[in-house]
């Protein structure tokens, strides 16, 4: 079902008259100020995208992003992308990789690579770094316009010591950082909440997770984050909800379904209750308030 729930990026971009591409598994191409989509969408891609110029603004898995020159992101399959602002000028360079390319580079899986991506999804980029990204971009893009037998092989060898490079630019960005007691338990308890959500909204339950009583929880994660431990719950399920309404085929029965919701009516009410609006009136209208006022005020086109 997850894969269901997945916005397709492959077919997202294969109008754009730059890209290129090795079936459904490795796409390069350039991006421009372009239509935002007005909705969450959850990705099903590697996705690496280099800001050349420009400024566009967004959210993460709910953490705000702002990407600008010289910046760039890496995002992993499972996370749900916002897209809100996109300046006129806008220009950058996205790479998408399949879970089946990655996976056959033969790189090791390197934990605190992963938690790094998670936590710091957007980079800014030396110089140097930056020249060596447009070299990469560079030399996979040449390699498209010649014939060569072993193309593929040698652009899974580029981003082998491409990926190589970024990994050991996170090793130093995880060691110079240190958190602080209650910062750690924040990304505990996110952790928690992006594996369990679609199942258990209850505080209680991450609380007993983390050996925690639910009020000393609540109270610190609120006191990190500004929010509530339960509203954290709330946004990642709505989130979810509406990437589902928004972005695939699915009933909304069969999206109660997926979130483990009772019923399709204790589904409605939980969503109502928390944007205002039902499922299905999510689901029918393009936009939400917030997108309307976004349009108004000239930031999306």
């Amino acid at each position: 079902m997850d894969s269901i729930a997945q916005l397709n990026l492959p077919l997202t971009v294969r109008n754009n008259r730059t890209v290129l591409n090795i079936g459904e598994d490795f796409f390069i191409y350039d991006v421009t100020k372009q239509k935002i989509p007005s909705d969450p969408f959850k990705i099903n891609m590697y996705v690496c995208h280099i800001c050349l110029c420009g400024e566009s603004k967004g959210k993460i898995n709910l953490s705000p992003y702002d990407i600008e020159s010289d910046m760039m992101a890496i995002n992993i399959p499972g996370q749900i992308v916002e897209q809100e602002f996109m300046s006129e000028d806008y220009h950058g360079i996205c790479i998408l990789m399949s879970e089946r390319f990655v996976s056959g580079l033969g790189l090791p899986y390197n934990y605190q690579t992963y938690m790094a991506l998670q936590e710091c999804p957007i980079l800014k980029l030396q110089q140097g770094q930056m020249d060596a990204m447009q070299t990469y971009c560079a030399m996979v893009r040449k390699l498209f316009k010649v014939h060569h037998p072993n193309k593929v092989e040698v652009i899974k060898h580029l981003t082998c010591a491409f990926l190589y490079g970024m990994g050991y630019y996170f090793h130093r960005l995880m060691a110079s950082r240190k958190l602080t007691k209650e910062e750690i338990l924040m990304q505990k308890f996110s952790m928690e909440v992006e594996q369990n959500y679609r199942k258990e909204r209850k505080v209680l339950f991450y609380a007993d997770l983390l050996h925690l009583s639910a009020g000393y929880l609540s109270t610190i994660i609120k006191r990190c984050s500004g929010k509530s431990a339960a509203e954290w719950i709330d946004d990642y399920v709505i989130l979810e909800a509406k990437a589902l309404l928004r972005s695939t085929n699915l009933t909304i029965q069969q999206i109660s379904y997926e979130l483990n919701f009772p019923s399709q009516s204790f589904f409605g009410k939980y969503f109502k209750r928390l944007t205002g609006m039902s499922p299905k009136e999510y689901k029918e209208n393009r936009y939400t308030e917030k997108e309307k006022a976004q349009q108004n005020a000239g930031l999306s086109s």
